[in-house]
């Protein structure tokens, strides 16, 4: 059998070892004479290998960098809510927020009549348990600031991301309604919104029934809401509509409306839900303001905001009355803005790693 011939430039490598002693030039060459590649079909297993392989430890878990500050954070919206949702389905047994007892009236721990015995925050006014009545008003509080920016993002996010996406004119259209929006101080615009909504409401016939104070705020404040939450959606639609794979949905005849919901929703819902957490904390606050101008939710149902509203004149006798609503709306707000900051910088972490 006639023998090979020698080749010093390939005869010369070691013959273990994968790759041993190999030089650039000597690789181009090998992938040149092998229509496989370096290595054969050994190298297409190789490459598949190190596309698919997960790298120790690169897996976030829910929770892991947390700080404790925003732990702090989560129990105590955790525990808001909770108990919101215990007062509202009747569970809580710390007394009726509604049933007056007058020997506790405007007692409390620092009120000057003494502590009401058996009452652990004290009674307002009207000698009604103000921890009931506190979790009572959690529980409006916080539906009044969730469903009006609930409205504000379906309606600012949804025109916000159709001005990003398209531009042109219906961008400069949008986008313009929005500053006319925002030259309005927010409070006047608010107290306009709920005096023609509940003017409409009680202008109905009596065979209609009038819209509740909690959705005629939840309209107002979510009204309100709509130009800031639609130029931040408008802004991060416009970084988004440019990339790769928004172009090549567009490309392969993708329908505009799939490919803002496919495609964009999917990239701006991040950012929309750091501000959302910021936007029910200035919510909460808004309700507690119309309360104090006599337009929030009218008594007896029972808001944070009112029961500051009622009982501020007590101010220098049972200041209990206005001091532990306001420090749970100022616990609530806290907790809101740490974890959208949280939300926030943990989204943009992953982005720049893209």
């Amino acid at each position: 059998m006639p023998e090979r011939p020698t080749n010093p430039s390939t005869d010369a490598r070691p013959s273990s070892g994968a790759g041993a002693g190999v030089t650039p030039s000597e690789v181009v060459l090998e992938d040149e004479r092998s229509p496989m590649g370096v290595g054969g079909a050994d190298a297409g297993i190789l490459a598949i290998g190190a596309i698919t392989a997960e790298v120790p430890g690169t897996r976030r878990r829910f929770g892991q960098g947390l700080s404790v500050g925003a732990w702090i954070a989560i129990g105590w919206m955790v525990f808001i809510v909770g108990i919101a949702v215990l007062a509202k389905i009747g569970l809580l047994t710390w007394g009726d927020p509604q049933n007056s007892i007058a020997a506790c009236a405007r007692k409390g721990p620092f009120a000057n009549d003494g502590s009401a015995s058996g009452h652990l925050l004290g009674c307002d006014s009207n000698g009604r348990d103000m921890v009931a009545r506190l979790a009572l008003g959690g529980w409006t509080s916080l539906l009044v600031s969730t469903g009006a920016i609930g409205v504000g993002f379906l309606v600012g996010g949804g025109f916000g991301i159709i001005a990003g996406y398209f531009g042109g004119k219906i961008d400069t259209f949008l986008t313009g309604t929005f500053n006319v929006m925002l030259s309005v101080p927010a409070i006047i615009f608010a107290l306009a919104l709920v005096a023609f909504l509940q003017a409409q409401a009680t202008g109905q016939s009596s065979g209609k029934t009038a819209l509740p104070d909690v959705v005629i705020l939840i309209i107002a404040i979510g009204v309100v809401s709509i130009p800031l939450v639609g130029r931040i959606a408008r802004a991060s639609a416009l970084s988004w509509a440019q990339r790769e794979f928004v172009l090549a949905a567009r490309a392969q005849g993708a329908k505009n409306g799939r490919v803002m919901i496919r495609e964009l929703l999917p990239n701006v819902a991040p950012a929309l839900f750091s501000i959302a957490l910021l936007g029910i904390a200035i919510a909460i606050v808004a309700e507690g303001t119309l309360a104090i101008l006599g337009v929030g939710v009218k008594p007896p149902t029972p808001s944070w905001g009112n029961i500051i509203a009622i009982d501020r004149g007590e101010l220098f006798t049972s200041p209990h009355i206005t001091f532990e609503p306001s420090l749970l709306i100022f616990l609530t707000v806290l907790a809101l803005n740490f974890l959208g900051d949280v939300v926030r910088s943990r989204f943009d972490v992953r982005e720049a790693g893209i």
